[in-house]
């Protein structure tokens, strides 16, 4: 029996022993990860960024917009009689010389008018002559009177009677003289009115618009614009018409040269120069939140021989300032960050910007001002300059002061420059650029 508990109990010693040591290794590998996990928490991380020597350039600011292609002079012929249209000699694409009848209107209503017109005008010069008859014979009876009355042979009453015949017949003839030249003024309108049922093109060029076809009726009146029938363009001279965003119309000038994509030549980069720029704003959505105020600006358009067409859609990049051999970094190395963000944070946390402003007043605190900077790279740490900016194209923007040539930009990423990038951050330059796999044949 005793033989048979000593194996019993060395067994269980040894299980003891071995559980002693799983949960003291087990202590000691915790203890392992604490301790790594301490140290690597106070290593200092390195943020890896892109860097590019800063050197001088040629920038041109340009200012991109988009519109439509239009003749530079071009005129809309619209009706100023009513009427049907009885002749439309020319259709669109067709070559118009000036002077050229385009357009009849049916006379007919017209006719009867005038003819009324000038046999009232008859009827009244008659009634004239008649009463020109007539102040001859009380002219004659007036002066006999007048005699014997002197004589004492006529009554006052015999002369008064002689001076109103007289005074009533003048009367009478002013009044026909008035409605004859009323009448004749009546007479201009309708012959005029007649004249204009046929229209004559004011211009030579190029039918690029035909609005009615023969037979249908047109509305016009003297006041406001009739039934617009058709336009005709000059397609010698084009233009590029543009709407340019109101915080970049201040930058636009007269003469400012310009670069025209045009849809329909897609191979092809027209040269343009800028010749007029509206000072009345285009509105769109006014009232709502998508309101978008525009300008109109028109760039003339050296078409080197392509024919080019009205509504056609173009982009124009203008060329609105351009200077040589200034110090530029690239766009992306140029970020902006609140000055007063330390104070910003002690006085307030909810992050709404207006409350921000208003207790950041009473704390005596200035608004916030975002100011530029960018960082530089000095032995491994990110430095930040406060830089002053100038004009930029689309890859590069001019530093007018804050950073040398030469030094070391810190131009991505752009997580990295907009969020992580402290003052005397370290850092870890990667410039190699990773190599695109081939593409399997």
């Amino acid at each position: 029996m005793d033989k048979e508990k000593k194996p019993v109990l060395s067994n269980n010693r040894k299980k003891r022993k071995r559980k002693r040591l799983f949960w003291l290794f087990f202590i000691i590998v915790v203890f392992l990860i604490i301790i790594a996990l301490v140290l690597s928490s106070k290593k200092e991380r390195l943020i890896e960024v892109q860097t590019e020597k800063v050197t001088r350039r040629n920038i041109t600011q340009i200012v991109t917009a988009t519109g439509k292609v239009q003749a530079e002079k071009k005129v809309n012929i619209s009706a100023e009689v009513s009427g049907e249209i009885i002749s439309l000699p020319y259709k669109e694409g067709d070559e118009v010389k000036k002077g050229s009848v385009v357009v009849k209107i049916k006379p007919d209503a017209y006719y009867p008018q005038l003819k009324q017109q000038r046999a009232g005008i008859r009827v009244q010069e008659e009634n004239l002559k008649a009463q020109e008859v007539n102040l001859r014979k009380y002219e004659i009876e007036l002066k006999r009177i007048q005699e014997l009355h002197q004589k004492g042979l006529a009554s006052q009453s015999e002369l008064d009677n002689a001076q109103a015949n007289y005074d009533a017949t003048v009367a009478n003839m002013n009044t026909i003289k008035a409605q004859i030249n009323q009448q004749r003024a009546g007479l201009s309108a309708v012959s005029y009115d007649l004249s204009k049922t046929t229209i004559y093109a004011p211009m030579s060029g190029t039918v690029t618009q035909l609005n009615n076809e023969v037979g249908e009726k047109v509305l016009g009146t003297m006041s406001n614009m009739g039934s617009n029938i058709l336009t005709i363009s000059d397609l010698s001279s084009m233009i590029c018409e543009v709407e340019v965003g109101e915080t970049d119309v201040t930058l636009v000038k007269i003469g400012d040269k310009a670069k025209i994509e045009i849809d329909a030549f897609a191979d092809k980069i027209f040269n343009g120069t800028v010749y007029e720029i509206a000072n009345t704003a285009k509105a769109k959505g006014t009232g709502t939140q998508e309101e978008v105020v525009n300008f109109i600006v028109k760039i003339r358009i050296d078409k080197e021989g392509y024919e080019l067409r009205p509504g056609m859609s173009c982009t124009a990049d203008i060329e609105v300032e351009h200077k040589e051999n200034v110090i530029a970094v690239p766009i992306q190395a140029v970020t902006t960050r609140d000055e007063d963000s330390a104070k910003v944070d002690e006085i307030v946390q909810d992050g709404e910007q207006q409350v921000i402003n208003l207790k950041l007043e009473e704390k005596g605190v200035k608004k916030i001002k975002p100011r530029e900077i960018v960082f530089v790279n000095e032995n491994g740490f990110a430095k930040k300059r406060f830089v002053k900016t100038g004009i930029s194209d689309d890859a590069y923007i001019e530093i007018i002061e804050g950073i040398n040539e030469g030094e070391e930009v810190i131009k991505g990423g752009f997580k990295a420059i907009s969020k992580e990038l402290e003052d005397n951050s370290k850092i870890k330059v990667e410039n190699t650029k990773k190599k695109e796999p081939k593409e399997e044949k």
